[in-house]
């Protein structure tokens, strides 16, 4: 598959704005949650690393840097298991349930990284996690299906 080159596909906000409108609610809703917004942020990041959506990923490093975290994390957060201590509990959690979650067709969701999950996150803030990785899932199908184009591919 060559994704290096950039075919116009349709523009779904365009044609199905309801669509978008609805997913944009649950983007607010999981904004408002009790979720810090740079865990989100990097749950996000990390499913979009996973899913390979260019689209995503150029998006949420921009807003994790607009954020204050530092390029370093950043570019350590497919490593996150290997970085010792730069994510904190909370993050790691976040980072291990959104990889268990995105690959559910491989993993199941095992019972040990529910329980893993629920040592960290209370019962409110695993589903609003979960629904932002779900959430995250979506986009990146919608941007990669329909090839949105990266900021950072625009400014070349």
């Amino acid at each position: 598959m060559n994704r290096t080159r950039f075919i116009d596909r349709i523009h779904y906000n365009a044609l199905a704005p309801a669509g978008l409108k609805a997913l944009g609610t649950v983007y607010g809703y999981v904004a408002q949650s009790a979720l810090s917004p740079v865990l989100v942020d990097l749950v996000y990041l990390r499913v979009s690393q996973i899913n390979n959506c260019a689209f995503c990923l150029d998006m949420h490093t921009r807003d994790l840097l607009k954020k204050g975290q530092a390029i370093e994390k950043l570019a350590l957060v497919q490593a996150w298991r290997e970085a010792g201590e730069l994510f904190d509990p909370r993050e790691r959690a976040a980072l291990a349930w959104a990889e268990s979650v995105t690959r559910v067709a491989e993993t199941g969701v095992p019972d040990a990284h529910y329980e893993a999950a629920r040592h960290v996150f209370e019962e409110r803030e695993l589903v609003d996690l979960t629904i932002a990785i779900g959430l995250m899932n979506t986009y990146n199908r919608m941007a990669i299906s329909f090839r949105n184009i990266p900021q950072a591919a625009l400014q070349k």
